[in-house]
């Protein structure tokens, strides 16, 4: 046993101040765990202090895209649907006026590293330019797309005007009012981004390199007579236990005829929003045939919604270049008649890439120069593991996380890895991350945590860390239930293949939340099983 001045200054130390690390701190808090967030950002909200682009908003619509504490819902309403960052900012501080997080938040602080220290049972968390701290739990809560992707374009420190990732759009804002814009790529910040800017700039070129399938969202503004109280609490509970943590399910009886089929794919397009993606037929992401189905659909919403033929086939594809929701859905308002507007050009990043980024502008394969002021890119994010390993992990006896994750990852239920007792995973790699609703997932994934925290310390155990084998099992099944799906057929952020030199897997538990609640409350309710304690 450690002595007195080697017991941690810390029970718990979160790293992420978002949906997921606030709730954790609130919970922890409560049961009298001395807990520590801190946070990169001077705010907190996670990503939505950072996403201050053009037309960012969420594509979950609420109520569910928030906490179920009824101390927070009560006397809080939203304006429209699908709420925006300024909103989604507001509710944070909304939720700070009634739980006061911020005095248990360390802001402007960059978490760079943590090592385990194995005689102490204990966790010596670095940060940069600022104190180390010890705690008995690490939590990291650092989110699936905290660590932006950035092509290696040639010369792109010579560029001289504005030039971002999406996820660091200046705080102050951009004028990009009459400029010459370039926005690389095409999902779900650079779909919102382009909608938003068409009408505003002088020109606008989009690089695609492949089309996104873009969903209609049906926005909407929202009266307080409609968002009724009553039902909130059934609400909160019924998204414990649906594929996605929303309010609907997947549609697992596939209708016989074509016919049918049409009718049913009508229903949920016009429901908007999510629907045609996670509450389609669940033969969709299983089926070959079917999926072409479903994207046969989609193909004749949108065609007429593009004048130019070349740009229908770039935007909408006689023939898919990957199966319908395998990569992330995104939801859109007017972002095919951008497309027919004189001021937006069309690139096929594809064939066409850039090759060299000049001081005014970029140079395509082919030979054209495109001359730019600002030069937007929304290249997507290393997303679940990257946050994680952007951290310099040292677990029992020095190991490194990163080389051990260097050729594939391995968890315990997608909450803990073997060989780093008391470090935890929110929103992190094999669990139902980015198949599952946000502030849904931060619950149900912070309740096992708080649970934990409090089995360790009721049986004095100071150390919790999955077996090898438990985790070799979890992967397993991960791995196995995402390749009985079309996933694996795509390269894209769920497998990893978006990052050069990334291993392909399946990054995240595809069981479904329902599924997924019932294994990890099964480990709480048998003593875990799977895990040593000490």
């Amino acid at each position: 046993m450690g002595s007195v001045s080697n017991r941690p200054q810390y029970d718990a130390i979160i790293v992420g101040a978002g949906f997921g690390g606030l709730y954790a701190l609130h919970e922890l808090r409560k049961r009298n765990f001395k807990t520590l967030v801190i946070d990169e950002a001077p705010d907190i909200g996670g990503v939505w202090y950072w996403n201050v682009y053009p037309g960012a908003r969420v594509d979950t619509k609420v109520p569910l895209y928030e906490f179920s504490n009824s101390e927070l819902w009560k006397d809080w309403v939203w304006s429209e649907k699908y709420p925006g960052t300024r909103e989604i900012q507001r509710y944070f501080e909304h939720v700070e006026s009634k739980l006061h997080l911020k005095k248990d938040v360390l802001f402007n602080t960059r978490v760079v590293g943590a090592d385990f220290d194995d005689a102490n049972s204990q966790w010596s968390v670095k940060t940069l330019d600022g104190p180390e701290l010890t705690t008995r739990h690490l939590i990291l809560a650092t989110g699936f797309a905290s660590k932006a992707f950035v092509p290696n374009f040639p010369n792109l420190d010579k560029f001289a005007g504005p030039h971002f990732h999406t996820s660091r759009w200046p705080q102050g804002g951009v004028d990009y009012a009459g400029k010459k814009v370039g926005i690389v790529g095409n999902g779900s910040s650079g779909l919102q981004v382009i909608q938003e800017l068409a009408p505003s700039v002088g020109h606008l070129t989009v690089f695609q390199r492949n089309p996104t399938y873009a969903l209609p969202m049906r926005q909407r503004p929202l009266t307080v007579a409609e968002q009724d109280k009553a039902r909130y609490t059934a609400l909160y509970e019924l998204r414990r236990h649906t594929f996605a943590g929303l309010d609907a399910e997947f549609n697992v009886q596939l209708d016989p005829t074509p016919e049918a089929r049409h009718a049913f794919f009508s229903k949920v397009w016009d429901d908007g929003g999510l629907a045609y993606w996670l509450s389609s037929y669940q033969a969709v992401i299983m089926n070959k045939e079917v999926n072409r189905e479903a994207y046969e659909f989609w193909r004749s919403k949108v065609l007429p919604r593009i004048k130019d033929p070349a740009k229908q086939e770039l935007l909408a594809p006689a023939n898919p270049p990957y199966y319908f929701g395998t990569k992330r859905a995104t939801l859109e308002q007017q972002y095919y008649e951008v497309y027919n507007r004189d001021n937006v050009d069309l690139v096929d990043a594809k064939n066409n890439p850039i090759v060299d980024v000049r001081p005014d502008g970029v140079v395509t394969k082919d030979g054209t120069f495109i001359e730019l002021d600002v030069l937007v890119l929304a290249t997507g994010f290393d997303s679940v593991t990257g946050g994680i390993l952007n951290i310099d992990l040292k677990g029992r006896n020095g190991q490194s996380l990163r080389e051990k994750w260097k050729k594939g990852t391995w968890t315990n239920l997608g909450l803990m890895t073997h060989g780093f007792p008391n470090l935890f995973f929110l929103y992190g790699p094999q669990g139902p991350t980015s198949f599952c609703n946000g502030p849904t997932c931060a619950e149900i994934q912070g309740d096992w945590i708080v649970q934990t925290l409090e089995y360790l310390r009721l049986h004095d155990h100071k150390e919790l860390d999955p077996s090898a084998e438990s985790e070799a099992g979890w992967r397993a099944l991960t791995n196995a239930i995402g390749n009985a799906t079309l996933l694996p057929e795509t390269d894209s952020e769920y497998m990893g293949t978006n990052i050069p030199g990334k291993p392909k897997e399946v990054l995240n538990y595809l069981g479904g939340l329902n599924d997924y609640v019932k294994r990890i409350n099964t480990t709480v309710a048998q003593g875990y099983p799977g895990f040593d304690k000490n």
